[in-house]
C-alpha cells in the first residue's frame, strides 16, 4: 500500500506551520487522519470488490447472525449516517451477500440476513484487515484504549 512508504506531521502534510489553536489543529488532524484512513481501507477493500460501507454493514449483519435486522436498525448504526442503505444492499444482494425480504410484522419494511457467501468472504478478510489496522494505527493496545477515550471524551 503506497500510503505506507511516508509519515509526515500533520502541517508538513497541509503545508501549514501554524494553527489558532490546539484544539483547531487536532481537529484538522483528526479529519486528515479519518481520510488517510478511508483511502487505506479503499484500497485494501478494492480487491474483494466491496466498499467500505459495504464492509460496515456486513460487519453489523455478522454480529447480528442469525436474526434479521431492519433497514432502518441497519442504517442508524452505520458509521457513515449520510449511506443510502437501499443502494447499498442492493449491491450487496446482486453480489449475493445479503438476503432482504419483506418483514412478517411490518409490511412496508424489510429485514436483512447475511449469506453464507457473504460471512465466508468477512472470515476470509477478518485477519488481513487486523493487521491493517495494527500497521495503520501503530500504538499499542494501551495507546488505542487512551485514544478510544479521548475521542469518546470529544463526542461527549
Amino acid at each position: 500500500m503506497a500510503a505506507f512508504l511516508y509519515s509526515m506531521k500533520l502541517e508538513e502534510e497541509i503545508k501549514q506551520p501554524k494553527f489558532k489553536s490546539a484544539q483547531q489543529k487536532a481537529v484538522l488532524n483528526i479529519l486528515f487522519t479519518a481520510n488517510w484512513i478511508q483511502n487505506l481501507h479503499r484500497e485494501f477493500f478494492e480487491p474483494y470488490g466491496i466498499t467500505g460501507q459495504q464492509y460496515n454493514i456486513l460487519r453489523i449483519l455478522r454480529g447480528q447472525h442469525p436474526k434479521r435486522i431492519c433497514a432502518y436498525e441497519l442504517k442508524c448504526r452505520l458509521l457513515d449516517k449520510n449511506s443510502d442503505v437501499s443502494r447499498l444492499l442492493d449491491r450487496l444482494i446482486g453480489k449475493k451477500l445479503v438476503n432482504k425480504s419483506k418483514s412478517k410484522t411490518d409490511k412496508r419494511a424489510f429485514e436483512i440476513t447475511i449469506t453464507p457467501q457473504g460471512l465466508a468472504l468477512l472470515s476470509e478478510m477478518d485477519s488481513l484487515i487486523n493487521t491493517l489496522d495494527t500497521r495503520v494505527i501503530k500504538l499499542s493496545s494501551t495507546e488505542a484504549s487512551q485514544l478510544n477515550g479521548l475521542l469518546d471524551k470529544c463526542r461527549d
